[in-house]
């Protein structure tokens, strides 16, 4: 009986290995589809280079962009009759060029403005293209009107039998009027050759303003220096004829007056007497 269960049992044992033997023989089999995924990842690397097209193309949409500033800034080139790199002659501040014209954002509101330049005074004035004809902005005088102005340098002086601080208010005025005719006259009502009284100093400054404007605006239309356009002015003002001593001696008790101003009937009766 012990003999006939030992076998059995050794049979059994024996059975086991086989059993192990035969998974381990399917393992093999298993790793090799894994070896396909490396196809897999070809396919991205061939998309990417299709995005470069695209990145190129929008540097083109922004180079487009800038076009209409360019066209806006061609378009401000005139305004109102005057265009850029003009000269103009602005009656406070005599002839200058317009560098520009611009735009500017004030308290909200877009303003066209000429950027008007003094060379001479070394100063830049901003002006709205709308209020040009009240300021009285004006284009350089033709060359007719600039011999009439010449000619008027040879007249006789028309002194006033008025206080001085009358006179210099007209004179004053008539600077600022940016009439190249009526400054020349306020150059030749003041003028004084070497023969006649010195000036005084307030009809010094007068006289070298009304001769600066004249000669600044002579210059630009005759293309020449204000030296030249001096030389000029100088010459017809030696052809007029000279003050009588009447009128010199009036003319100091007017600068006389000047210094007191205390009498009020004094300009009542030159009015009537020039009237007569």
């Amino acid at each position: 009986m012990p003999n006939k269960t030992a076998k059995p049992a050794a049979k059994a044992t024996v059975a086991k290995p086989a059993a192990a033997k035969a998974p381990a023989a399917k393992a093999p089999a298993v790793k090799a589809p894994a070896a396909k995924p490396v196809v897999a990842p070809k396919a991205p690397v061939a998309a990417a280079p299709a995005k470069a097209p695209a990145a190129a193309a929008k540097p083109a949409v922004k180079a487009a962009a800038p076009a209409p500033k360019i066209e806006e800034k061609k378009v401000v080139t005139q305004r109102q009759g005057f265009k850029a790199n003009e000269f103009v002659v602005y009656p406070a501040h005599g002839v200058g060029q317009i560098l520009a014209i611009e735009e500017q954002e004030i308290a909200g509101a877009k303003l066209e403005l000429f950027v008007i330049n003094f060379i001479k005074d070394k100063m830049t004035l901003r002006v709205p293209t709308a209020k040009v004809a009240n300021v009285g902005m004006r284009k350089l005088s033709e060359p007719a009107l600039v011999k009439k102005a010449l000619e008027t340098l040879k007249g006789r002086a028309r002194v006033k039998r008025t206080m001085w601080s009358r006179r210099a208010q007209e004179y004053e005025a008539k600077i600022n009027s940016g009439d190249i005719v009526a400054i020349a006259e306020v150059v030749r009502d003041l003028y004084r050759s070497d023969s006649q009284p010195e000036q005084s100093y307030s009809e010094r400054q007068l006289y070298e303003a009304a001769l600066d404007r004249l000669s600044r605006e002579i210059a630009v239309v005759q293309h020449s220096t204000e030296t030249e356009a001096v030389k000029e002015i100088e010459a017809q003002l030696a052809k007029s004829p000279r003050r009588n001593a009447k009128a010199e001696a009036a003319e100091g008790e007017g600068e006389a007056d000047a210094e007191g101003e205390t009498d009020e009937t004094d300009g009542d009766t030159t009015v009537a007497d020039e009237a007569a």
